[in-house]
């Protein structure tokens, strides 16, 4: 799996179980596909790091480092990692593993969350 789709599956399956009004809708209708409702459910990724964070005593900087970020998703954020994570999002900005390119991978991921669903709020878009 790619490093995207990891921290995707993190976030996108950390609240999978919590939308209680999901099945009523399947009940109310259903012949209306339930496998793509659910899919159109947007994820609050604000709400998810947020609640991963208090559970882990904090986060660290995860609202703008995408060194925090991938630590607090239990996920490998070596400079490695970081620079398949560039190839991946297509990030060429600064050397790999230098402020300027981890602010534009952090950059870059919350804006790729947004393509996939993910309400995510303007404080962790950074810009």
């Amino acid at each position: 799996m790619s490093i995207f789709g990891s921290i995707m599956g993190k976030i996108f399956g950390h609240k999978a179980d919590a939308p209680a009004p999901e099945p009523a809708e399947a009940e109310a209708a259903p012949a209306a596909a339930p496998a793509p409702a659910a899919d159109a459910t947007p994820v609050d990724v604000g709400a998810v790091l947020s609640e991963m964070a208090s559970m882990k005593g904090g986060g660290g900087n995860y609202q703008t480092s995408i060194v925090d970020l991938l630590k607090l998703l239990d996920l490998d954020s070596s400079l490695d990692a970081r620079k398949q994570l560039a190839d991946e999002l297509d990030v060429h900005a600064g050397e790999p593993g230098t402020a300027e390119q981890n602010i534009a991978l952090h950059q870059a991921v919350m804006a790729k969350l947004a393509e996939n669903g993910g309400v995510v709020p303007d404080s962790l878009r950074g810009g």
